[in-house]
């Protein structure tokens, strides 16, 4: 039977992490079904996963607010949530802000450093293992406060930008757990993302890690090796909610039906914070690398393609996606494919959050395995050790996940 579970999200006050919270709230409370949760399908009912009652959210932050104010923000601005139902869960979200700490800026670039407060900026400086340090402490107190059993740390956080190869070092993507281990006692350490700092200390607490954001996490030699060697679960990276999810689906019918896609142009449209972020050209990279590379990997070659990302700050939290797919058939003939995709970011990416805590949860409670969690492919763009970017198959590996989970307790 599942225990009490801490959910600690990194950046914990943005609109993700706000919707997280709302939307645990409104569940615990019977006011919302379950639409949208992938964990409430039928196929997923004998794996006994955790109730909503079972958990407790805290995390960091790099701003100064609450879960009010950002709820009633996405209110104001997109329509999230009704004001009757954040009236009603007040009192949860008040709860949670108390758990909530102070983030890091370490690595994290100057658009993301721009949003933090006076108390966060009074952290800069920090050296690597001091921020470990602080993390690991800030998440045992969230455990023994709480009388808690096991804690998912999830990352939320804004888009970092690329890892910097400039350096005329040994890069970290190349480096063992020795090798990285040994650069963050120097003096001088190693820029090492914030996504992966906060990684590192979920694991060294005992935690388990879930990187829903592009940045690149625990997406790394050394600390896939840390994992391991900590019975750590980690997971990651991209969370798969909209133009990606669609391609993941068509793409594979392009292949099975030997039509030759000549090219394949996305264009985003969207407001809020992370279009904020992604609107600096720096950490713009990350994400379009995170999208690009689905096409090539599925069709077998590379068509042209194309990815853009604009932020339009009327649109709030809704983004629009168009794509137009030019394909060639049978005696050559050209033909096109166009889609738009609409929908709420927030309310898009909350429910599978929420779905990927109760997974880890129950694989965490499994006992058995530890590393990464090939079986949630189907929930990233860029899924950690994991070949197949097609959804159908990887769904159907989730699902036999869940059949050979459930068989052990019968």
């Amino acid at each position: 039977m599942a225990g009490r579970t801490g959910i600690w999200l990194i950046g914990a006050w943005g609109g993700v992490s706000t919707t997280v919270a709302a939307g645990l709230a409104a569940l615990r409370k019977g006011l919302s079904d379950t639409t949208g949760l992938v964990s409430s399908l039928p196929a997923f009912e004998g794996l006994n996963l955790a109730n909503w009652d079972t958990f407790v959210i805290g995390g960091h932050e790099i701003r100064e607010t609450n879960y009010a104010t950002a709820a009633k923000e996405l209110h104001n601005a997109s329509q999230v949530f009704s004001l009757p139902l954040l009236d009603t869960v007040a009192t949860d979200l008040e709860k949670w802000d108390k758990n909530v700490r102070v983030g890091s800026l370490i690595n994290v670039g100057s658009k993301i450093e721009s949003f933090a407060s006076a108390e966060t900026r009074s952290h800069r400086g920090e050296s690597t293992a001091t921020v470990i340090e602080r993390v690991v402490r800030d998440l045992d107190e969230f455990r023994t406060n709480h009388k808690l059993d096991h804690v998912v740390v999830v990352n939320l956080a804004s888009t970092e930008p690329p890892i910097d190869h400039s350096e005329d070092k040994t890069p970290i993507q190349k480096m063992n757990w020795k090798d990285l281990s040994r650069h963050l006692n120097n003096a001088d350490g190693i820029a090492l993302p914030a996504s992966s700092v906060y990684g590192m200390a979920a694991m060294q607490a005992g935690c388990s890690y879930v990187n829903f954001t592009p940045s690149i996490g625990t997406d790394l030699p050394g600390l896939c090796e840390f994992a391991e060697l900590q019975n750590a679960l980690h997971a990651g990276r991209d969370g798969k909610t909209g133009e990606t999810l669609l391609k993941s689906v068509l793409a594979p019918m392009f292949a099975a039906r030997n039509l030759n896609v000549m090219s394949w142009v996305g264009h985003n449209i969207f407001g809020n914070m992370d279009g904020q972020v992604l609107d600096d050209p720096i950490n713009k990279a990350t994400k379009v690398s995170s999208k690009d590379h689905l096409l090539t990997e599925i069709l077998g070659y590379k068509p042209q393609s194309l990815v853009s990302i604009e932020y339009i700050d009327s649109l709030g939290d809704w983004k629009t996606a168009w794509d137009h797919i030019h394909f060639q058939g049978f005696l050559g003939t050209k033909m096109a494919m166009q889609f738009t995709w609409q929908g709420c970011d927030s309310l898009l990416a909350a429910p599978l959050v929420l779905d990927l805590v109760r997974f880890t949860e129950r694989e965490h409670r499994r006992g058995k395995t530890c590393g990464v969690m090939t079986h949630l492919a189907s929930f990233f763009k860029s899924p950690m050790g994991q070949s197949g970017p097609e959804f159908a198959q990887q769904f159907a590996r989730l699902k036999y996940w869940s059949e050979t989970v459930a068989a052990e307790e019968r």
